[in-house]
């Protein structure tokens, strides 16, 4: 029963990222409401109000109420605390409380693979789309696909996998029972008819706008072992889903396209600045992700760094034990831009840092 786990959801000014803290620091949604309000504050460190909150079992009613919604709906609500949410989505630091799913939830915790990339797909996208799924398919029929269900490359491979008979789950920035865009449900309803499923961390009370997407891709990466991003222009949104993929130490991956095309000049940069991986088949893929060695849903491991110039040593000194602002670096180190860009991207190469989504750098060693 995933009443606890749903109702940390609802409680005020908690946030994903705090409720996430919660649960790490007692293990479980049900610990954390049956810890005192001083057990709050002393080990989360969690404000007093919102200690109160969670003593006061606020968020309980609107669980009760979501569950009678999912249930009315046919919606399977899976909370972390139980067995069936995905291994792979519990292991970030901001995964969400609950999830909410038509389909096979069985489905959401086999070893995957996230297709990415731009709604205005070419003809090349289009192609790349179809062979990469099915040689991916032939090689390894167990294999789910995952994507969000929006237009273009999205669309493309969820009917990719179909038609070479590959599970494909969708992750949308909506509320269930429908889709969206309107037009893609009927494929959700053959996606779950095959084994597939659609799945949202959105619950039925959510207030929707334009805000959302970007929270929904960090789900689409970290459903997954690794992300391919087939077409993209240069600030594309797929980019945010490959962001999180590498902030996640998953394996990113790209199609390489023309230099004068604009649907590839977001995976070319990639490439280009040694963010993903050239992936041309689906052999490719399967190598990347290691899979033909049997291992299944892991993670790249980290590189080892390479050893450091004295200069680069001192200027590590710059960092906190926390993620740091590009800007802070620069006021910290006295830098130009030329000469910061230059030092962090040779740390990058290194295995020293990594850049992380909004211009934040993070020390690896």
């Amino acid at each position: 029963m995933p009443l606890e786990s749903i109702a940390l959801s609802f409680v005020p000014q908690l946030g994903v990222r705090g409720a996430a803290h919660l649960v790490d620091c007692f293990g479980s949604a049900r610990a954390v409401y049956a810890a005192s309000q001083d057990e709050l504050i002393g080990r989360a460190e969690l404000r007093v109000d919102i200690a109160r909150s969670i003593t006061l079992k606020r968020g309980f009613i609107e669980a009760e109420r979501e569950l009678a919604y999912c249930k009315a709906h046919g919606i399977v609500a899976v909370g972390c605390d139980e067995d069936r949410y995905p291994r792979l989505l519990r292991e970030i630091e901001d995964f969400p409380m609950a999830i909410y799913v038509r389909g096979n939830v069985e489905a959401l915790s086999r070893r995957a693979i996230s297709f990415v990339g731009t709604r205005k797909i070419s003809s090349y996208g289009q192609r790349m789309c179809d062979s990469l799924v099915q040689e991916l398919h032939e090689l390894m029929p167990d294999a789910v696909v995952v994507s969000g269900l929006a237009y273009g490359v999205d669309g493309a491979c969820h009917r990719a996998a179909l038609a070479c008979g590959a599970v494909t789950v969708g992750v949308v920035a909506n509320t269930l029972p429908r889709v969206t865009p309107a037009v893609h449900e009927r494929l959700a309803a053959d996606m779950i008819s095959h084994g597939g499923a659609v799945v949202t961390e959105l619950n039925s009370q959510t207030k929707q706008n334009g805000r959302l997407f970007i929270p929904r891709n960090r789900i689409i990466a970290a459903l997954s072992a690794g992300t391919v991003v087939v077409e993209s222009a240069e600030s594309g949104g797929s980019l945010s889903t490959a962001a999180f993929a590498d902030g996640y130490n998953r394996v990113v991956m790209a199609v390489p396209g023309r230099a004068v095309d604009a649907n590839s000049q977001g995976c070319n940069k990639l490439i280009r600045n040694h963010k993903a991986q050239m992936v041309m088949s689906g052999r490719d893929i399967v190598e990347e992700l290691r899979w033909e060695m049997g291992l299944e849903q892991m993670p790249a491991p980290k590189r080892e760094a390479l050893p450091l110039t004295d200069e680069e040593a001192a200027f590590m000194t710059h960092f906190d034990s926390e993620p740091v602002a590009l800007d802070v670096l620069q006021l910290r180190c006295g830098m130009s831009a030329g000469e910061l860009s230059l030092m962090l991207m040779n740390l990058e190469l290194s295995g020293a840092v990594r850049q992380l989504p909004g211009k934040l750098y993070e020390k690896l060693i």
